[in-house]
């Protein structure tokens, strides 16, 4: 009998530790999540409940599917050697195809800044009336402080606080609506294209699968200070590294769920169209009461906070790593890449008339440039050159490759559409 408990105490031991030393590795995915929960995001699910009721719901989950593979691999990359994607591209490109692609993902920081720091300043107008370009000086001052003011694992907190809120915000309105979950539960599974939806469902894709996360990931995924001369270490962090992706893009996944199942449920169950993100709040008062509209714009002031916090720490790391060098704040290049995505971001947005505008022209340009990051990523990751025996193996460069073709042509579509 005492062996019996014994072995109960021990196992029961074991499970804890293991549990603890999982917790220890969980946070980079988690920083990573809030870009594809940020305020673009918002308005493409928006407008996919709103129009389409329950049957896009499939898009948000193939979407995370495709962002767990790809950025599983982009932080492969950053655990076996040390360096960002930036820092790699610098290394083993020709200098002028690293610095034309590396320009173009700090582009893609700005535009991606952009979005971020209006979604925030739309935010502060629900809450206090704050004129938007006002807002958004205000966002990218404060997000500035708090990447300079806070090391690395506090901002993790603050960013894991700040998604706390928003996933609590979202269960919130939940609670108030009435969702058809058997509806639902075939509408995240089955995957149909309504007439008319193509543009809302590469939106939706677009809006998940971010160039910018991708050199995030592979920076930030080094916060921990890995040993990368013990092969042991490296094994034991690969493996935690997944589970610190799937359970963060997870997250993910049940936030933009949450997005489309309050629009369904409020706005196509009423024949209400959601073209913007003001409108969505005002209709929420008379349908869901004042409180739901509150939330709702709080929920969102918070993504844009986040989620412009982690787009100033892609742009730092980005320009950090064209001079070979690790993201630090304090560092004279990495705080250029935060100051140049900030400062160009806001300037454009004090010549944006339409906001609403503004946000599609962000990601028509993010649709420019992220099949230059998937490809960039593939390539170093199935190199022996740079990963050693941790390349890509055959199975895994047709799934990215096929994962990078669909995400290309999807993008292209959307941007011909944009055009048109």
């Amino acid at each position: 009998m005492l062996k019996i408990v014994k072995r109960f105490f021990q196992e029961e031991h074991g499970l804890n530790q293991r549990a603890r030393e999982i917790l220890r590795y969980i946070g980079p995915g988690i920083l990573v999540t809030v870009g594809f929960i940020d305020p673009g995001n918002w308005a493409a699910n928006m407008a996919a409940g709103a129009e389409y009721g329950y049957k896009l719901l499939w898009m948000v989950t193939l979407s995370t599917i495709m962002l767990i593979v790809l950025q599983h691999n982009v932080a492969h990359l950053g655990i076996v050697t040390g360096r960002c994607l930036s820092e790699a591209a610098t290394e083993y490109l020709r200098p002028l195809v690293s610095r034309t692609v590396l320009l173009s993902a700090v582009t893609a920081s700005v535009a991606t800044g952009l979005a971020e720091i209006l979604g925030a300043a739309i935010a502060l107008n629900m809450l206090f009336h704050i004129p938007l370009k006002v807002g958004a000086i205000f966002t990218a001052l404060g997000c500035g402080w708090m990447l300079w003011a806070n090391s690395y694992k506090r901002l993790e907190k603050w960013i894991m606080g700040f998604v706390s809120i928003i996933g609590l915000a979202f269960l919130f309105e939940l609670s108030l609506v009435n969702i058809n979950w058997p509806e639902a539960a075939i509408g995240w599974v089955s995957p149909v294209i309504p007439e008319g939806a193509m543009l809302v469902v590469m939106s939706v894709l677009g809006a998940v699968v971010m160039p910018h996360n991708l050199f995030l990931h592979s920076e930030i995924i080094q916060s921990r200070q890995w040993n990368l001369e013990d092969e042991a270490v490296i094994q034991k962090q690969l493996k935690y590294e997944f589970a610190d992706t799937l359970f963060s893009m997870c997250i993910g996944w049940a936030i933009n769920s949450a997005m489309i199942l309050i629009a369904a449920a409020v706005f196509f169950s009423n024949q209400v169209q959601v073209e913007e993100l003001e409108q969505a709040e005002i209709m929420l008062r008379p349908l869901l009461g004042n409180a739901a509209a509150v939330v709702f714009a709080i929920a969102l002031l918070f993504s844009g906070i986040s989620s412009t916090i982690t787009a100033g720490m892609a742009g730092g790391s980005i320009f950090a790593g064209m001079f070979s060098e690790p993201y630090d704040v304090k560092d004279r290049h990495s705080w250029m890449g935060v100051a140049l995505t900030y400062g160009l971001s806001v300037l454009l947005i004090l010549f944006i008339e339409n906001p609403f505008q503004g946000l599609v022209y962000s990601q028509m340009f993010l649709s420019v440039q992220l099949p230059w990051t998937i490809f960039l990523q593939i390539y170093l990751t199935s190199s022996k050159q740079v990963m050693g025996k941790y390349a890509n193996t055959g199975l895994q460069q047709i799934m990215l490759w096929a994962i990078g073709i669909i995400v290309s042509v999807l993008n292209m579509m959307l941007l011909w559409d944009f055009i048109k």
